[in-house]
């Protein structure tokens, strides 16, 4: 049976992040809607926690520094702004020796025109890259009947710049790209179609690198065995979860989070930010994931929680909680990041797809509210390739879907 009352951490973030995204002007309008999206809060439920925290005047950790940087950052928003198309020219024709096709040129006149006009498109793409393209060759081009194959590569370069230009999606890659298009496109997409638009586009996803360790050991105490030994594969949600730290720098010093994935679906279901790395920031992580499943209705026994031997996951009270739930402790060896793979990939994720896309950072509440956005496009519209490019929901309703149609044949 689901539990009627939310988590006192949960409610204490819920309300911080609604706060803070109310604060700004630019995130105030739905904040208390998306906020409560993110965190699995009832809408009315959080709007009615906000209210009465403004009310009562809570205080949500104001610091003078992050009142200034707000107001810079809001008088500079004007300024980035100005300065996009010319970002956006330099991804596309900063390249030497080779000239772009004029259909690369004239779409790209045609999704600033508005912004900038024709002729000051022309001159400034002639002037900065020497692309000497004069306005009679736009409108020509414009005037010109395109060729059928012409008018699918249109349609699709735009879809395909739609993804790339997403938020999230822009660390898509080819194969992630070719798998959204044929997920939305009405008619099937060839991969090698993708692979030559993107060229043309100048396209490509994130490249990650290797991560560092973060893993301070306990010192050995008959730690529990590895029972996974490097096989991260699981039959159904909820047998094997993997669990792991990383950090972010910011400019009030440093912020560690741990998150907890189910291996058989690649969902997030517990996370937690914190400025020190104690026990409390792990067990927050885990007692989110052990509460989401519960909400859920569904049980936990017999799961298998893996770690690495950080001392956040050896110490007794985690250990005592992973008992309560009928959970069982696994622990990779030492110095060994291999044994805690699939939680390193995903720590090299979280980095490459948000904190270094979207950083620098200022403080934790920033890479809070960052986070709690990234986890759940993570969770409900991220495509994953070890999940035959499905996301981890739909993974899991359609697992628990054919769970019931097996009762009700039975």
């Amino acid at each position: 049976m689901a539990p009627n009352k939310y988590p006192q951490e949960l409610r204490d973030r819920a309300v911080r992040l609604a706060i803070e995204a109310r604060r700004d002007p630019a995130s105030r309008p739905g904040a208390v809607n998306r906020i409560a999206e993110q965190t699995g809060v009832g809408k009315e439920t959080l709007r009615t926690w906000v209210r009465k925290a403004e009310q009562a005047e809570i205080p949500v950790e104001s610091v003078d520094a992050e009142t200034r940087i707000r107001q810079l950052e809001a008088d500079n928003r004007e300024l980035r702004r100005s300065n996009e198309i010319l970002k956006s020219a330099a991804a596309l024709f900063r390249q030497s020796g080779v000239r772009p096709p004029t259909q690369v040129i004239v779409a790209f006149i045609d999704e600033h025109k508005q912004l900038w006009g024709i002729e000051p498109v022309c001159r400034i793409l002639s002037q900065e890259f020497d692309l000497k393209v004069a306005p009679q060759t736009y409108y020509a081009f414009k005037t010109r009947k395109p060729s059928a194959r012409a008018l699918r590569d249109a349609e699709l370069k735009e879809e395909i710049m739609t993804i790339h230009t997403h938020r999230r999606k822009r660390v898509y890659g080819i194969r992630k790209i070719h798998a959204e298009l044929n997920r939305t496109h009405h008619a099937p997409v060839a991969r090698c179609t993708v692979e030559r638009l993107c060229r043309e586009l100048g396209v490509r996803g994130t490249v990650r690198g290797k991560w560092p360790r973060t893993t301070r050991p306990a010192p050995e105490t008959g730690r529990p065995r590895d029972l996974v030994e490097r096989d991260f594969t699981a039959t159904a949600p909820n047998q094997l979860w993997v669990a792991d730290l990383t950090y972010v720098p910011t400019k009030a010093g440093w912020v560690y989070v741990a998150f907890v994935l189910d291996v058989f679906s690649r969902m997030i279901i517990g996370w937690q930010t914190s400025t020190r790395m104690y026990t409390d920031l792990a067990l927050d992580a885990l007692n989110m994931g052990l509460w989401n499943r519960k909400r859920a209705g569904h049980t936990v026994a017999g799961l298998k929680h893996h770690s690495d031997r950080g001392v956040q996951y050896r110490a007794l009270r985690y250990a005592e909680r992973l008992a309560e739930a009928e959970a069982v402790a696994s622990v990779g060896s030492k110095g060994d990041s291999y044994d805690n793979a699939m939680a390193e990939a995903l720590n090299s994720l979280y980095k490459y797809e948000l904190i270094y896309l979207d950083g620098p950072w200022q403080h934790r509440e920033e890479v809070e509210a960052a986070t709690a956005e990234w986890v759940h496009w993570f969770n409900t519209d991220r495509l994953h390739s070890m999940l035959n490019y499905k996301t981890p929901a739909e993974v899991e309703a359609a697992h628990y879907a054919a769970v019931e149609n097996i009762k009700a044949a039975a």
